[in-house]
């Protein structure tokens, strides 16, 4: 397998009042070597969060090597011809750059009210949207009258700039069996390497029963990390964003806080439970961002079989 890593933010961490800052992360991710930027989708928060494909547009413009995924769009929100000849535009002009990746949402109904959806058609719009999709990147007129979504004679162009694999989030059962079904690949969040290893084994019962497989170079996590010269430290600095975790679960088994050691080690236990792409949000104040992205790409990742080496 081809260990990747990537990174994330996790909402909009800077103090500054315009864009700046974030051009800075992406520069400084490009420049470091890292695989790939990530970024979270929601129509409703509480906290400030960039709409994701906009604001990777606005990103691809200025790199020439990073790629680019949504962790996770929030496909039901919206019309999936629109998605297609977003993203298809983004793939096109990036010289095949996008790794999109679905899902259907948390559970806060005020996202779907303000989108015009029902709640409850969420899972049943993405059924149908995701094959629909596919099709649009890969064929002309196309013709499409379903319980949602109804196009007559639609071509996407330009096309993306090669065929795209989709990936899903989530970690119920009915996430699992969408996978399995309907997806090329599988990216976590807020998971423990032992729930994530149930999770592959559940996704490849799915996809069998289904008639299909999924590469065993198709799962990926995001995890929440934090590193310093001690776990206390690391702790302390990523307190903040701790307290936005699953509840349920102890921070520190759903993320990677410590020395760079720990943190190595910790990757390690995604990777034998069965992940090779890794999505790593730093969890921090956004002007220490910089110092932990330097310490990502100099004493962790490089300890993996990545695309960084060549930045090292």
């Amino acid at each position: 397998m081809s260990v990747r890593i990537g990174l994330s933010l996790a909402g909009w961490p800077f103090a500054a009042a315009d864009g700046s800052p974030f051009f800075g992360f992406v520069d400084q991710a490009e420049e470091l070597g890292f695989d790939s930027l990530w970024l979270s989708d929601r129509l409703v928060s509480t906290v400030p969060v960039l709409e994701p494909l906009t604001a990777l547009a606005m990103a691809a413009a200025r790199t020439r090597k990073l790629k680019f995924g949504m962790s996770v769009m929030v496909l039901p929100l919206r019309n999936p011809a629109v998605v297609a000849k977003e993203i298809a535009t983004v793939d096109f002009l990036s010289g095949g750059r996008m790794l999109p990746a679905f899902g259907i949402g948390a559970d806060d109904q005020r996202e779907y009210e303000a989108a015009g959806i029902r709640f409850a058609e969420r899972a049943a719009r993405t059924d149908e949207a995701v094959p629909l999709l596919r099709r649009l990147w890969s064929e002309e007129h196309v013709t499409h009258h379903g319980r949602f979504y109804h196009l007559s004679d639609v071509t996407i162009a330009p096309r993306p700039a090669q065929p795209l694999p989709i990936w899903f989030g989530g970690r119920s059962d009915a996430a699992f069996r969408r996978v399995g079904r309907l997806g090329d690949g599988w990216l976590a969040s807020f998971i423990t390497p032992e729930e994530l290893g149930e999770g592959c084994e559940r996704i490849r019962q799915h996809a069998a029963e289904a008639g299909r497989t999924i590469d065993e170079d198709h799962y990926g996590v995001i995890v929440s990390i934090a590193v310093a010269r001690t776990r206390e430290a690391a702790l302390e600095l990523a307190a903040p964003v701790l307290r936005r975790l699953r509840p349920d679960v102890d921070p520190g088994r759903v993320g990677a806080f410590g020395t760079p050691d720990e943190l190595v080690a910790r990757i390690g236990a995604y990777l034998r439970a069965g992940a090779s792409k890794f999505v790593l949000r730093p969890a921090c104040p956004g002007d220490r961002l910089s110092e932990q992205l330097v310490l990502l790409a100099r004493e962790v990742a490089p300890r993996f079989d990545l695309t960084m080496a060549a930045a090292r």
